[in-house]
């Protein structure tokens, strides 16, 4: 197929008539599924509107357009409309003025050829209206406007600039310990016990709480916890959504660029609380840019509950990180435990295997992939169910 014109393509989407102006411009408020969430779009928005604020460099002229896909089986009710119009007046950028308008060819092409299910995608087209990235939604969460021109060289690029350090996350130095998880009655005994080690080991350590990547209700509990009782630092909401989102594009975009690399330590690092969310609490100690342990709740509180009688002596003579990572790996062999991904249907390319981040065994794959580091179990096991 030759493109000439991206706009002759997203005219065909949005509406196939010249007598009515399809799209609504977001940023002037005029005209030119309903489950995306407040936290998608605040981000998103955010990254708009950052990039609009860069002046008229060339590489960001780029503009969006959301379609929104609905059901066309569900009738479409005064509720729905102004829900509909609630989002659409939220939005900085150009949307289609009416679900009504986009034919069902659209949507079916839509869902056959881009793949969408029920969750944000982001369809890239070049200026002669050529798909370059199916999906570059995960690009848009890792680095922003920075990504564009949101091709598979860019990405490719774009990954080459990194190392796994904890500024991909969180921009700070000193001691940090992020944990997460809805435990309560964990995450007191690990920041109270975290607290004390800290205070007599005199290092400076922050506490930041990031939550889990789907329990909202405890993790809203936890917060106000956290808050109240003067746990550290507790992220809210977006902050979480964007955290968890940006572990899980990080990992998507590995995937679709065909490049997960088992050996590769950044992404082992970034598979590994992707995989503890799923089976309690668990904190990442970092000092400064560099980690120090990357671990479950089972292995990091029993090391801190043994520094007083066990190790606190040796951290002048062989110093903190060394003894805490040391003594942490002891509970490591012998506890294991372990690791498991999900990838719902609606993540588009899904690996056929994924090798374990702790013992690089394949993982078992159920509707998630899983490995408890059973030397007798097969290599490559795939269940499906």
């Amino acid at each position: 197929m030759i493109h000439l014109d991206n706009m002759k393509v997203l005219r065909a989407l949005s509406y196939a008539k010249d007598d009515l102006l399809p799209l609504f411009d977001g940023s002037a408020k005029r005209r030119v599924r309903l489950d995306i969430s407040m936290d998608e779009l605040s981000i998103l928005e955010q990254i708009y509107n950052d990039s609009r604020h860069q002046g008229t460099r060339l590489d960001n002229l780029y503009e969006m357009v959301w379609i929104p896909v609905v059901d066309r089986s569900v009738q479409w009710s005064d509720p729905m409309q102004k829900q509909f119009e609630r989002l659409q007046s939220t939005m900085p950028w150009y949307t289609v003025h009416q679900p009504s308008l986009i034919d069902r060819v659209v949507i079916r092409f839509i869902r056959e050829k881009w793949h969408f299910r029920n969750e944000a995608i982001l369809v890239v087209l070049d200026p002669q209206g050529k798909v370059v990235s199916p999906n570059a939604i995960h690009m848009m969460w890792i680095w922003g406007s920075n990504a564009f021109p949101f091709t598979s060289a860019r990405e490719e690029a774009l990954w080459r600039e990194e190392t796994w350090k904890i500024e991909l996350l969180v921009r700070d130095g000193k001691y940090i310990f992020l944990y997460g998880g809805d435990d309560l009655e964990w995450i007191q005994r690990f920041t109270t016990r975290a607290t004390a080690v800290a205070r007599d080991a005199r290092i400076l350590l922050e506490m930041v709480y990031v939550g889990n990547s789907s329990k909202r209700e405890q993790v809203r509990r936890v917060i106000q916890t956290v808050n109240n009782d003067k746990m550290g630092v507790a992220w809210q909401e977006p902050m979480i959504w964007f955290f968890w989102t940006r572990l899980e594009s990080m990992l998507f975009s590995k995937i679709q660029l065909g490049r997960v690399d088992d050996y590769d330590p950044m992404m082992q690092e970034i598979k590994k609380p992707l995989s503890y969310d799923k089976s309690g609490g668990w904190a990442v100690l970092c000092r400064g840019s560099k980690v120090v342990v990357n671990g479950h709740g089972t292995t990091v509180l029993p090391t801190l509950v043994e520094y007083e009688d066990i190790w606190k002596i040796n951290v002048p003579t062989n110093g903190f990180d060394k003894l805490f990572k040391d003594h942490h790996d002891k509970f490591h062999r012998i506890t294991h435990p372990c690791c498991r991904f999900e990838f719902p249907s609606v993540a588009g390319r899904i690996p056929e295997s994924v090798k374990c981040p702790e013992c690089l065994r394949v993982m078992e794959k159920h509707i998630i992939f899983i490995c408890c580091h059973d030397k007798s179990a097969t290599t490559n096991t795939n269940v499906l169910y």
